[in-house]
């Protein structure tokens, strides 16, 4: 059984909280992890998909269903579709503030974190699960496999690249078509899909809404929209520029990735690992890869952000802790990297007391007096035990 990081967190937080909330895209194992939260609470459990309809019936009076498991932990997957659930169940949560009385979860629901922060204010807590990252999965799949496929657990445990690459086909036309509607997003479908095929085509790079903008046809705005709401549903992910007081003139935009390399790949056509290799996207890929397992194992005291000055300047990883750079990271596809002048300046400039290029898998060595190079594996396991 893969064991997911988020484990220990819920588990004290259901401790603590009579509501927690698990979100993410559809298939990352939101219910999976419910339940195994459940069993270890040792309560009666009861759940109900609100895309059932014999579940749905359960709720024709939520406050007599939900009184009569007051000692229970009822689960409630899909919340967004019955947002009406809220103000009963803070109600009821006011009533009997029993811990783990709720654990609701939200396929990338942007009304799920509105509707539920000004209802459950104070009664809940939030927890994200992303798709699996190397560290849950290292005893089964090297990292190679993960990057091609992906973190969505069907995905990842496909009987082949094949059938792997047809799941991820079809998980794309079902959230353009059926899950992101659903959620509230009102658009042309092939627009959707260009525009997704349009930022895979360009990944890694800085954002440039005007130059999709033309490309699609469609206003700025409407752009902006799109990218916004992908976002919140979890396809897409955006990396923000750190700013410093330093007198340079710094990049400000974003750079926008996929938010699952196996989706990446899906919209490049990539289904091996041989293609991905001779592909002109495969540092882009590696980059995201590395920027996203990583923020997937972040603790809470670090932020993750992107450096770049107009003279050419860059870490692809800045992490800082109450606002201070702590941490620079170069992304290198190869073994036997290079330190960039580049990189070289931008520690200089936020003056980073630790840095690190990271590569596939070369062994762990210094470079200079404040910086190594590792592997990804090494970083991960640095990053998931707090010891940046």
């Amino acid at each position: 059984m893969i064991q997911r990081t988020a484990h220990v967190q819920l588990l004290e937080d259901l401790q603590d909280y009579p509501a927690v909330a698990i979100t993410g895209a559809r298939q990352t194992g939101k219910t999976t992890l419910a339940k195994q939260m459940s069993d270890v609470l040792q309560l009666p459990v009861h759940y109900i998909d609100l895309e059932f309809p014999d579940d749905i019936a359960k709720l024709q009076n939520p406050v007599l269903f939900f009184k009569e498991h007051e000692n229970d932990t009822v689960i409630l997957d899909e919340i967004h579709r019955m947002p009406e659930l809220f103000p009963v169940m803070r109600s009821l949560i006011d009533q009997n503030r029993k811990p783990g009385r709720f654990i609701i979860l939200g396929s990338a629901s942007p009304a799920l974190l509105r509707d539920s922060s000004e209802s459950l204010a104070g009664r809940i807590s939030y927890t994200h699960l992303s798709p699996l990252n190397l560290i849950e999965v290292s005893e089964l799949h090297d990292w190679k496999t993960l990057l091609l496929r992906g973190g969505f657990p069907p995905s990842l445990l496909a009987t082949s690249d094949k059938s792997s690459f047809r799941w991820r086909t079809n998980f794309v036309q079902t959230y353009l078509e059926r899950e992101l509607p659903a959620l509230g997003l009102d658009s042309d479908v092939r627009i959707l899909r260009k525009l997704l095929i349009m930022i895979a085509q360009s990944q890694a790079q800085l954002l440039n809404t005007q130059g999709l903008s033309n490309s699609l046809g469609v206003t700025r705005p409407t752009v902006a929209r799109y990218i916004d709401f992908m976002e919140k549903a979890y396809l897409l992910t955006r990396l923000e520029p750190y700013f410093a007081n330093l007198g340079k003139r710094l990049v400000k935009s974003p750079k926008l990735y996929l938010s699952d390399t196996g989706l990446f790949h899906t919209l490049l056509g990539v289904q091996t690992f041989d293609k991905l290799l001779s592909h002109p996207m495969v540092g882009a890929s590696w980059e995201a890869f590395v920027i996203q397992q990583t923020r997937s194992l972040l603790p809470d005291d670090l932020d993750i952000w992107f450096f770049r000055t107009h003279e050419g300047a860059e870490a692809d990883i800045v992490l800082t802790r109450n606002d201070i750079p702590v941490v620079c990271a170069e992304i290198k596809w190869t073994n036997a990297p290079k330190v960039s002048k580049g990189f070289r300046n931008v520690i200089n400039y936020l003056n980073t007391p630790r840095n690190f290029v990271i590569t596939p898998d070369a062994d762990s060595y210094p470079v200079e007096e404040n910086i190594r190079v590792t592997s990804l594996m090494s970083w991960l396991e640095m990053v998931h035990g707090r010891e940046l």
